[in-house]
């Protein structure tokens, strides 16, 4: 393997805030690679003594329903009336298809 191609492959931690998890792993975000996205700016202290970069991660299986078993309800009636209100009813026109 070419050496020079390759992005760093290092530690990381992930960290879903809304769940109260975090957990080290290795990661290319680790390093700087000009193709790649780049090394996050924030770091944590982990429980070895070592800084990490951290990534915060909007949903991971401390908070994600189908592992949580919370199901959050969703205001469809409310989406329904802003689709109407926007786009109105078509089909009271009378023109069918056209």
């Amino acid at each position: 393997m070419k050496k020079t191609i390759h992005p760093v492959y290092g530690p990381v931690v992930y960290r879903d805030k809304s769940g109260d998890l975090a957990f080290l792993t290795r990661s290319t975000l680790a390093g700087d690679h000009p193709q790649g996205p780049g090394v996050p700016r924030e770091t944590i202290a982990w429980a070895d003594g070592n800084t990490y970069p951290v990534v915060d991660v909007e949903i991971s299986s401390a908070s994600h329903p189908f592992y949580t078993g919370n199901q959050r309800v969703v205001d469809t009636a409310g989406r329904v009336e802003k689709f109407r209100q926007r786009y109105g009813v078509r089909g009271a026109q009378g023109g069918g298809a056209r």
